[in-house]
């Protein structure tokens, strides 16, 4: 019989591997990815809940910077069924936490013409929100054509291996 400092501890070790992961798989569609890096959100704490319940969207979000800070704009979290006056607006801008070597880097990365940041991926850390942004630039119409013909042809051939 597990004592009860045991049992608290795969209860915890339960919901953190149960976390929930979000990816964004239309950036990878719609960008070509050049480089990725880690970044923290700044939440409240209805949002952390709410994002663990699921329902997040970061399918439309997108990162800017103004005077020297990055912030995430586009994504939606919804309001947490439990929480009351303390529920945020499910889609305002959220500060992304960076170093200031990084926000610099990118801010003169994304004056190029056609960059853009985008969300690739959030997940838990240790029980802080992270999110996987990328450098991203946009695809042409043939350089999707192109990519969904190679899947194919990848997809024909794991086919006739098997």
């Amino acid at each position: 019989m597990k004592s009860k400092q045991q049992r608290v501890k795969a209860a915890t070790e339960a919901k953190r591997h149960n976390a929930p992961s979000v990816d964004n798989r239309r950036a990878r569609h719609e960008y070509h990815i050049l480089e990725s890096l880690e970044a923290g959100l700044v939440l409240t704490g209805t949002e952390v809940k709410s994002i663990r319940q699921g329902g997040v969207s970061i399918g439309e979000a997108y990162a800017r910077f103004r005077d020297g800070e990055a912030w995430l704009l586009g994504m939606h979290v919804p309001p947490y069924k439990e929480g009351s006056f303390s529920n945020e607006e499910p889609n305002r801008p959220r500060k992304l936490l960076l170093k200031r070597e990084q926000i610099e880097k990118l801010t003169s990365r994304v004056g190029e013409k056609g960059l853009t940041i985008v969300p690739l991926r959030m997940y838990f850390t240790r029980g802080m929100v992270k999110v996987e942004l990328g450098l991203a630039k946009g695809k042409k119409l043939w350089d999707k054509r192109e990519d969904a013909a190679k899947r194919d042809v990848a997809r024909e051939i794991a086919r006739e291996l098997r």
